[in-house]
């Protein structure tokens, strides 16, 4: 059976994206492995065993697209409210916080943030099936 191990994205900045999924979430450098042209680098949380990699190219200059295929990545937290206050409070720029019904009851509530990359993150309550 398949175990979920890690997600990827490419990151423009190496030092502005550590920064914030630090901040944002508690990610630290689980590894960091250098090439000669790129970095990999994972991201862990003692909460889980699953990673976030961020690759970075080192000749990259320009922003990546990110594309109309990628969705977002998402963490669920104990309280979004205070999560969604520590966000604004932190200059990390949360989108709103959102009540997502399904037939008349409250199937999440979350808000989005993007990071310095533009990638799309879901910060949801802990609960229900994101328990």
């Amino acid at each position: 059976m398949a175990k979920p191990v890690h997600s990827m994205i490419r990151v423009l900045d190496e030092k502005k994206a550590l920064d914030f999924y630090e901040r944002a979430f508690g990610l630290r450098i689980a590894e960091r492995i250098a090439f000669p042209d790129f970095a990999l680098i994972y991201l862990s949380h003692p909460s889980s065993p699953f990673e976030l990699e961020l690759t970075v190219n080192f000749d990259r200059k320009e922003p990546y697209s990110i594309g109309d295929g990628y969705g977002h990545l998402a963490v669920v937290v104990d309280d979004v409210d205070a999560e969604h206050e520590r966000f604004t409070r932190g200059t990390l720029s949360p989108g709103p916080l959102r009540d997502f019904k399904h037939e008349g009851a409250t199937l999440a509530r979350f808000f989005f943030v993007s990071d310095p990359d533009g990638y799309k993150i879901e910060v949801i309550q802990k609960g229900g099936r994101f328990g």
